[in-house]
């Protein structure tokens, strides 16, 4: 089982997000450092925007140049730093994927130009004054499998 630790600052992010975003939908782009055999330290997350209540999209542009910038930032070491997925909330729904976040995990992975072995949808939302996450890792060959979500609060 794969294991997503979200660092502080992206957590901090992440919770802004959600906080400004309200009973909206909110999310966007993860950037991560292979620290493990099956774990990934997710050191910066995009924020694309708001959405509806029940829906939200990224747009590709500004995601594409963030993704670069942190490429430059860690020497286009891919193996160590990659783009690892997506997070948006759900903050009227449980947290869940839906059949459109399904989809669109799926056409990330199965996107030749990605060359993507997997990627990974963290859906969150605050809950008791608290961001709280789950997780699920996506394969090109259609499977989806659940992730291990540690959420580190604190520096």
């Amino acid at each position: 089982m794969l294991k997503i630790r979200l660092s502080p600052e992206v957590y901090r992010t992440i919770e802004n997000a959600c906080l400004r975003a309200r009973e909206r939908e909110t999310g966007g782009m993860l950037f991560a450092e292979h620290v493990a055999e099956e774990e990934f330290l997710v050191l910066e997350a995009t924020v694309a925007g708001t959405g509806s209540v029940a829906g939200f999209l990224r747009a590709l542009g500004d995601g594409l140049t963030r993704l670069e910038r942190f490429f430059r930032r860690t020497r286009h070491d891919y193996r160590r730093y990659n783009y690892i997925g997506e997070w948006h909330s759900h903050p009227s729904f449980a947290l869940q994927p839906s059949w459109r976040d399904d989809e669109t995990m799926h056409d990330i992975v199965s996107d030749p130009s990605t060359g993507a072995l997997f990627a990974v949808s963290v859906i969150v939302k605050i809950e008791n004054d608290a961001l709280t996450a789950k997780a699920w890792a996506y394969f090109p060959n259609g499977e989806r499998s659940d992730c291990e979500v540690v959420v580190e609060a604190h520096a």
